[in-house]
């Protein structure tokens, strides 16, 4: 169990960076709304590969959210500043995604996508810790 655990840990963050990597194109293509969408979506794959160490997940969002900060924030896993990135990245994609009139500026979709990476790289490197632990 605990090789398929990794490997999906490993494939989640993998995950993570695609759609990070969407998003940055995205962005240089000055398409803000898709950009946020794109980089929210690296956050929220990089907090499912870590809670897949922990063999726990949820089909809702917020419940990714809620449990990422159970079990990786509270305990200090996972450097709480940088978490704060993912909860972020989540209310902008919840507004831009289905709020009538939503913008967003280039200046907003930057910040979400430079908060983002800081958040998967803390992420891939708590990956990285837990993966050695667990050895």
């Amino acid at each position: 169990m605990k090789a398929e655990v990794e490997a999906l840990a490993r494939h989640r963050l993998s995950r993570a960076r695609e759609a990070f990597a969407e998003g940055e194109h995205l962005l240089a293509k000055d398409a803000f709304m898709g950009a946020v969408n794109r980089v929210y979506y690296g956050a929220f794959h990089a907090a499912r590969g870590l809670l897949a160490m922990r063999q726990v997940d949820s089909s809702r969002h917020s419940g990714v959210i809620s449990l990422f900060h159970q079990h990786f924030v509270r305990t200090g896993v996972v450097d709480a500043e940088k978490a704060k990135a993912f909860s972020r990245a989540f209310e902008k994609r919840q507004k831009t995604d289905y709020g009538d009139f939503a913008t967003v500026t280039m200046e907003e979709a930057r910040t979400v996508r430079d908060e983002v990476r800081a958040f998967i790289e803390e992420c891939a490197q708590a990956l990285e810790r837990l993966i050695g632990e667990e050895r």
